[in-house]
């Protein structure tokens, strides 16, 4: 995950400041040493990795720190608020144009995941009561036309194409479609870029001038590291982006794009791509991201993701299932899928208050979900209401049924089993907390 080894060493650092009562000014310049090594790792931009530092250490110094009670923790919610604030200090929402179609203009290299971020733009705004569509103007790249209408089609978003005609005609006719046929976003895709290719950055910059998009968002992978930034710097001058789109940022990443693209461009990070999924686009939040690198969590953005994904009568249906031990294996295939739909397990795990530590050398398979849930889906209704019946003959033939083991039947109904126990106490003291297991242990 993006951040991983980043946290790992602001962590370490941290934890030297709180083993001492009380700190000197010397702690804190060496902690925040570390501090600066491990920004620079993460492929921070070594000006804004030492401009970062020294800021902190130069409010971390003042006499209402150092004589606090606790002053390892007023230096790290200094060094949070300083996070913050070179991200961005508040999330930044989309804008929308007063007279329909608001046009946003997506731009960026080849291979950053532009086609497919814009129909997870186009579904995200969707899911929130617009009616999207999608434009076609990414005419060189073979293929990029039908990926976008295959990614369309998925979604249930229109894409407006004309084939290999001038992108400024396609955008055009684009605006005239919208209007007439009631869509009231139109998202223009664009020809990526292997450089920065002075030819197409004059088409970009003319179809700006056409369009007069409301939105420009620059799609950059967060892979690219420094490389990122460079590439976010070169279209600002030339577009006056209005944010930024990080992709990749769930793989290997070093993450030191999300840390320097505000400071470089001045234009805020809008969207992160926090996986394959077409749902995988998150709004980006500096406190959260900082809380995020920081150890500390966050759970607002698991909570929000759990709000889109579960329904609200079925999620009071089943607390009072556990509040009444009711709680069914059938109830449990369905509660699987409504989990899967948030995204990978670990992804989800990571965002509660220091269970990233506990997972970093954890291998939670995500195919765990399907296969439990083949294993329910072969069990008759009544052997999911009550468990108990199930004898070794049973279990042979669920085994079967599920191309599963007679050991993974068994595990299944052990850890089922121990569910129930749990929830009967929650259920007791009223709790109607979805995660009221350990999921660690068991999706282990």
């Amino acid at each position: 995950m993006a951040f991983e080894n980043l946290s790992e060493k602001i962590s370490a650092a941290f934890k030297k400041l709180k083993s001492k009562g009380k700190l000197t000014e010397a702690d804190v310049k060496d902690s925040m040493r570390e501090v600066r090594l491990a920004l620079l790792e993460a492929d921070v931009n070594y000006k804004i990795a030492k401009d970062f530092t020294n800021r902190v250490v130069e409010r971390a110094v003042g006499a209402k720190v150092m004589e606090s009670l606790t002053p390892a923790q007023m230096v790290i919610k200094i060094v949070n608020e300083e996070l913050i604030s070179l991200m961005g200090e508040e999330r930044n929402q989309l804008t929308f144009s007063s007279k329909p179609p608001t046009v946003i203009l997506l731009c960026g290299l080849q291979g950053s995941g532009k086609t497919t971020h814009a129909a997870k733009l186009a579904l995200k705004l969707k899911k929130q009561g617009h009616r999207p569509m999608l434009v076609a103007c990414d005419v060189y790249r073979p293929a990029a036309i039908k990926q976008l209408e295959v990614l369309g089609s998925q979604i249930g978003v229109y894409v407006f194409e004309k084939g290999s005609i001038s992108p400024l005609d396609i955008a055009n006719s684009s605006i005239s479609y919208a209007k007439d046929y009631g869509y009231d976003v139109v998202i223009v895709d664009t020809a990526g870029r292997l450089h920065v290719d002075e030819e197409l950055m004059d088409e970009i910059k003319n179809l700006k001038n056409a369009l007069n998009p409301q939105e420009i968002l620059l799609v950059v992978d967060a892979m690219t590291g420094q490389d990122a930034v460079s590439v976010a710097k070169s279209f600002n001058d030339l577009l006056d982006i209005s944010g930024v789109i990080l992709t990749k940022l769930d793989g290997d990443t070093r993450g030191g794009s999300a840390l320097s693209v505000k400071a470089v461009t001045g234009k805020p990070i809008k969207f992160i791509g926090t996986g394959e999924k077409l749902e995988n686009l998150e709004d980006f939040h500096p406190d959260r991201m900082a809380s995020r690198i920081l150890g500390m969590g966050d759970v607002l953005t698991l909570i929000e993701d759990a709000t889109a994904n579960f329904n609200e009568q079925e999620a009071m249906k089943m607390a009072e299932k556990i509040k009444k031990n009711s709680f069914t294996l059938d109830d449990l295939k369905d509660q699987m899928m409504q989990i899967k739909k948030m995204g990978p397990l670990k992804s989800i795990l990571t965002k509660l208050p220091g269970v990233d530590k506990q997972l970093k050398d954890v291998d939670i398979d995500d195919k765990v979900i399907d296969r439990m849930y083949s294993i329910i889906l072969s069990m008759t209704m009544k052997e999911r209401e009550k468990p108990s019946i199930i004898d070794y003959s049973r279990k042979k033939r669920i085994a079967a049924g599920s191309g599963m083991k007679l050991e993974d039947v068994n595990k299944l109904l052990k850890q089922f089993e121990q569910m129930q126990k749990l929830m009967k106490k929650f259920g007791s003291k009223g709790s109607r907390g979805m995660f009221g297991f350990k999921m660690p242990k068991f999706f282990g």
